[in-house]
C-alpha cells in the first residue's frame, strides 16, 4: 500500500488535535500495531506544537505543513513550518540534570525516541522540516 496526505493548519495549538488525528487514523488504515499508533501520534503532536509555538510563533500569518506517506513499509511524518528555524543540536538535552527543571523541550528527544528516524531541515528563505520515519515491524 503507498498512498499520501497533506494538509495545512493554522498556527494555533487547537489545530493540532485534528492532524495528530489524522496521523493516527493513517497509521492505522497502514496496519501499524495500536502502541505504534498512539506514539506515532505523540510525536507528531510535540512536533507539530512546536512548529506552531517555536516555528510560527502563532503567528497567523504563518502555516503549518503537515505531510504523510506510506511506501514500502515507512511511514514518513514531515512537518513544515515558516519560522526563522533552528539547529536541532542547539536544543538542550532534557536528560540532563540541568535541564531537567525546564518546562520545555522533551518533544524532540521524545519524537526521536519514538520514531526510527528523525531529521531538521533548515529549509531557505525560511521555515524548517522536521521528518520523522516510522518503519513497519
Amino acid at each position: 500500500m503507498e498512498s499520501e496526505l497533506s494538509s495545512t493548519l493554522e498556527s494555533t495549538v487547537e489545530s493540532v488535535d485534528a492532524a495528530e488525528e489524522s496521523v493516527r487514523r493513517f497509521a492505522q488504515d497502514a496496519g501499524f500495531a495500536d502502541e505504534d499508533v498512539y506514539f506515532m501520534g505523540l510525536a507528531a503532536r510535540e512536533i507539530l506544537v512546536n512548529a506552531v509555538v517555536h516555528g510560527n510563533r502563532f503567528d497567523p500569518n504563518k502555516k503549518v505543513t503537515l505531510q504523510l506517506s506510506l511506501e514500502a513499509g515507512r511511514f514518513t511524518i514531515d512537518v513544515l513550518d515558516e519560522g526563522a528555524g533552528f539547529e536541532c543540536g542547539a536544543v538542550p538535552d532534557p536528560r540532563l540534570a540541568e535541564n531537567r527543571e525546564r518546562l520545555s523541550g522533551r518533544g524532540i528527544a521524545m519524537a526521536k525516541a519514538i520514531m526510527d528516524e528523525f531529521s531538521v531541515e533548515k529549509k531557505l528563505p525560511r521555515g524548517t522540516r522536521v521528518r520523522m520515519v516510522k518503519r513497519k515491524a
